[in-house]
């Protein structure tokens, strides 16, 4: 990449968002982008995410492109390795490759008020955009707990990583490996991992509800006839879409309704776990929903075998190769693996960005990530997220919301065609407070709020940032097309009118309109 190379628009992050972005963009005709991506492929959390047993809670057919069918998924739920080579296939089908900067972390990117564009900062280089996309997902950082005395446990060789960092140098054969966490990565772990370790310790802060996965391999008669007559292949994704649609009112307006669903977890852990003290430390108090409703069959026969121990406690001091839970429980092990999620409501790249006042989003967002629509945020002109704020989801695909997402995104880029000139679009602080009112006000009743758990989809202040309280159909009507009415058009002034003051400084040569 050249120095100070200028774009039109710069997509931030090559997974599925940011791949999905580049495809929206070349079929509206625009071509003068690039995708600034920080690692060696494209592919996202399931390029990183590659630990045994890895795959999909959201059937194979729902969880593509709608402009990308793929008629020979091998399974019902795909794993990582099925999900990442589409993701190959849709960059190479769309031509995507000659647009993508591998390796290309971005630095930091501030906003000019003069001339109206965006600076980037990357480690391959610098360039302007007119405008930014950043795709870069909230499954994209790993969190890893600061627990006092971890870093003595390498220091007596131990070997500790994240699962989104997975070690696939370090064997695991006859090793005491602790897991710490019971998301939705520790229950595919644990099972591959199982047979092969001498002893396998699970430290469960809260206990998770497991539904069967339903998983078999897809047919060739399946498939033939997805290839041969596409429709099949809509029609079942129709299908899938439409029966979680219908699944959305017990989640957002009546939770109780869900008790029969935890009826069916329970028989599904029942059928594995015999003993009733495990049942019972296996248990979640909360209703099903409050955190993410987790899909294996595999995991409770798993955690049902000598071998494997769970600790109803979370991990709280590390001595050594002793590690001991907040109810005082000592355990000695060789790895370490941490299940513990991801930077969800603080996202790292918010500390990246640089908007019209000078200040970065992350200090924008101190009291809570707030977007107009899942896409824009006041103060930071022609910058627009993908997967942002209650956008997320806890019952369908995300492909769903990115995909609707992207039609803003395309009639973004239309308005300002229109407008013409050096012009910016800039989301009123007033339609930002009130889009993100209405979404708190219909997110008090729904389960992940009222459910009786403390989630992921909580910021530190205990406020639902993260999910969706409506259906997918409700997201696609609302972010059709933009609503000039929400914006200030910001214009560059003549030079003449120029005030003292440099990119990001808020001495903005640009005009309000």
């Amino acid at each position: 990449m050249s120095q100070h190379e200028h774009v039109r628009v710069a997509v931030i992050g090559s997974g599925f968002g940011g791949l999905g972005a580049a495809v929206r963009l070349r079929r509206e005709g625009i071509t003068d982008f690039v995708v600034l991506e920080r690692a060696d492929s494209v592919g996202g959390t399931w390029r990183d995410n590659s630990y045994p047993g890895c795959a999909c809670d959201v059937p194979s057919h729902l969880y593509s492109f709608s402009f990308a069918p793929n008629p020979d998924w091998p399974r019902t739920f795909s794993g990582q390795r099925h999900i990442r080579a589409y993701l190959e296939h849709v960059t190479d089908t769309f031509r995507l490759r000659p647009h993508i900067r591998l390796n290309h972390e971005v630095m930091m990117m501030r906003w000019d008020n003069d001339e109206l564009r965006w600076e980037i900062e990357t480690s391959g280089g610098t360039l302007t955009a007119d405008i930014v996309v950043s795709a870069t997902g909230p499954l994209s950082d790993p969190k890893i707990p600061d627990i006092p005395g971890l870093a003595s446990f390498e220091e007596a060789g131990g070997k500790v990583f994240h699962s989104a960092r997975w070690d696939h140098d370090h064997d695991l054969t006859g090793e005491r490996v602790a897991m710490i966490g019971t998301g939705a990565s520790a229950i595919q772990i644990v099972p591959a991992i199982q047979p092969k370790a001498r002893s396998l310790t699970l430290f469960q802060r809260t206990p998770p509800w497991v539904m069967p996965r339903m998983d078999r391999a897809i047919s060739g008669v399946e498939r033939w006839l997805h290839r041969q007559l596409p429709f099949t292949g809509k029609a079942r994704r129709g299908l899938l879409w439409g029966i979680r649609e219908l699944q959305v009112s017990a989640f957002t307006k009546r939770p109780n309704e869900l008790r029969l669903i935890e009826s069916i977890a329970k028989a599904n852990m029942g059928r594995a776990i015999k003993d009733p003290a495990l049942r019972a430390r296996l248990t979640p108090d909360y209703r099903i929903g409050c955190k993410r409703i987790l899909l294996s069959s595999e995991y409770y026969p798993a955690l049902a075998q000598p071998n494997v121990d769970v600790v109803a406690s979370g991990l709280a001091q590390v001595r050594g190769r002793m590690l001991v839970a907040a109810d005082g429980t000592e355990t000695e092990a060789d790895t370490i693996i941490f299940g513990t999620g991801f930077h969800v409501t603080d996202m790292p790249i918010a500390q990246r960005v640089v908007g019209a006042d000078g200040i970065t989003l992350a200090e924008a967002w101190k009291d809570g990530m707030e977007s107009l629509r899942g896409a824009t945020a006041a103060g930071f002109p022609n910058w627009m997220t993908i997967i942002g704020p209650n956008t997320g989801l806890g019952n369908s695909s995300m492909i769903l919301m990115i995909e609707s997402q992207l039609n803003y995104l395309a009639d973004y880029v239309r308005q300002l065609d229109v407008l013409g000139g050096r012009a910016a679009l800039a989301a009123r602080p007033s339609a930002v407070a009130a889009w993100n009112r209405r979404v708190q006000t219909r997110m008090e009743r729904t389960v992940w709020n009222a459910g009786g758990c403390d989630s992921w989809y909580l910021d530190a202040n205990g406020r639902n940032t993260t999910i969706w309280p409506g259906t997918t159909a409700e997201f696609r009507r609302a972010t059709r097309q933009v609503d000039l009415s929400e914006y200030e058009v910001v214009r560059a002034r003549p030079l003449s009118d120029a005030k003292p003051g440099g990119p990001g400084s808020g001495a903005a040569k640009g005009a309000v309109a």
